[in-house]
């Protein structure tokens, strides 16, 4: 199954089992820098590794044996997919004693990894998908208009529309009388073909919830076409790439893509500057696990900042779900906390599901200063 959406992720952090821990396996199946016999290897080793991280921890037999059944599952049915599996990466998630059992194609590579713990391990897909925002890159001329859906590293044409609007006018007699109604009337064409092709993009919108919208049309369209624009488009309206219908859709990928890894950018950016400001006039925000698991804990939190990769163990609240970095018992309900291999895997998961966004952050930007961790709060303190 290919990583598509976040209903997914969604679906796949909440399960949980009572009586066993969950496995959670992340490969990097990349082929542009290491050979099949390499990836292999890495392979059989990150199995191995595993194989003796069971043996060592102090689990019941049960729920070792559970462990090493998945270690199985994967190694036979992975590893029967490594050859012929085209995606730069690869998930699966197994509980071999509740009988579960999920496999992701990843469109990027993630770090190599195996994680035992009570939940599947999710952070690594929100992150996949924080970067695979879904665009429609819109390219039309007087000719024709196509949209394509530019999703997770692929493309994919959604619609074309054709249009009859003539070029130019040609000479008009009468003293140009004639010329200049046939602009207006070529000018009332143009008009209800670009009219179709906005409410075209609106449909599809409808449809598919893009994140972001990027036309590419002649300079001569563009006062025609912004002012048509509805608001829900205008939302999502990012800008104009060097795209025309007549481009094939590896051209458009192309340069869709590279504007993309610059928006990107751009707003990891501005996520981060609104952060630091409101951090330097003492606002609506808080830095460093603790303060930050303490808003989410309050469901104060509104945006969750992450550097990507970070992780610290911690502890949960097996009653009210509270995280903590090292509470020993849960102020609140005054009950033992259980460990955690990843109290900020389990923040993520706690963002999700209070519908709080999650940004990675990647760098050369950075959170050091502030813990590597920190939120955009609702409201201040």
């Amino acid at each position: 199954m290919k990583l598509s959406s976040r209903k997914q992720i969604e679906s796949l952090a909440k399960v949980k089992s009572e009586n066993f821990l969950a496995t959670s396996f992340f490969f990097n199946s990349d082929k542009s820098g290491l050979n099949k016999k390499e990836i292999s290897l890495k392979f059989k080793n990150l199995l191995n590794d595993a194989k003796s991280q069971i043996e060592s921890m102090n689990l019941s037999k049960t729920k070792k044996d559970s462990l090493s059944q998945d270690l199985k599952q994967i190694r036979t049915i992975v590893g029967k997919s490594l050859n012929s599996n085209n995606f730069s990466g690869l998930a699966a998630f197994s509980c071999k004693g509740e009988g579960f059992w999920q496999i992701f194609n990843l469109p990027s590579p993630p770090r190599n990894r195996i994680i035992f713990d009570q939940n599947p391990y999710v952070r690594p897909l929100s992150a996949i998908l924080n970067t695979h925002k879904k665009y429609c890159s819109l390219t039309f001329d007087r000719k024709e208009a196509r949209w394509f859906e530019v999703f997770m590293g692929e493309i994919t044409l959604l619609a074309e529309l054709k249009g009859d609007v003539p070029s130019k006018v040609k000479e008009g007699g009468r003293e140009g009388y004639d010329s200049k109604r046939i602009e207006r009337h070529i000018a009332s064409l143009l008009h209800e073909y670009i009219k179709k092709i906005v409410q075209k993009t609106l449909t599809l919108h409808k449809e598919d919830r893009f994140n972001g919208l990027l036309v590419g049309c002649p300079d001569e369209y563009v006062s025609v076409f912004e002012p048509l624009l509805h608001p829900y488009i205008k939302k999502i309206f990012r800008g104009y790439i060097k795209i025309n219908p007549s481009h094939s859709s590896t051209k458009v990928h192309k340069e869709s893509m590279l504007f993309i890894e610059e928006l990107v950018k751009q707003d990891e950016e501005k996520v981060l500057h609104r952060f630091v400001s409101e951090l330097e006039k003492g606002g609506r925000a808080v830095t460093g696990v603790k303060n930050t698991l303490k808003s989410l804990n309050r469901g104060e939190a509104q945006t969750l900042l992450v550097t990507r990769h970070f992780s610290k163990a911690g502890r949960i609240c097996p009653k009210c779900q509270f995280l903590f970095i090292d509470e020993l018992r849960c102020p609140s309900c005054r009950i033992k906390t259980d460990p955690l291999v990843d109290v900020i895997d389990e923040a993520i998961e706690k963002a999700m599901d209070k519908n709080c966004q999650v940004e990675h952050i990647n760098p050369p930007l950075t959170l050091g200063r502030y813990g590597k961790i920190g939120a955009l709060l609702r409201y201040k303190i």
